[in-house]
């Protein structure tokens, strides 16, 4: 039975982050469905990584929201 859940290292992995970026971005609720186990962050697999906030997507994707 195959589990669909990642750990913060996994996912650093898989988005090309650090482990203590993906657990900062958990702990600011950027992480939709990110739960805390003990000290492990579990991520579910299917999640995608969250857009940086100092790029142009981002302040683009904000202007949109904000209209």
């Amino acid at each position: 039975m195959e589990l669909n859940i990642m750990t913060s290292q996994q996912a650093a992995g898989q988005w090309g982050i650090t482990d203590r970026q993906v657990q900062s971005l958990c702990l600011q609720g950027k992480i939709e469905g990110a739960t805390k186990l003990g000290r492990a962050w579990l991520i579910p697999k299917n999640t995608s990584k969250p857009i940086d906030g100092r790029t142009k997507a981002a302040k683009m994707q904000k202007d949109t929201q904000d209209e």
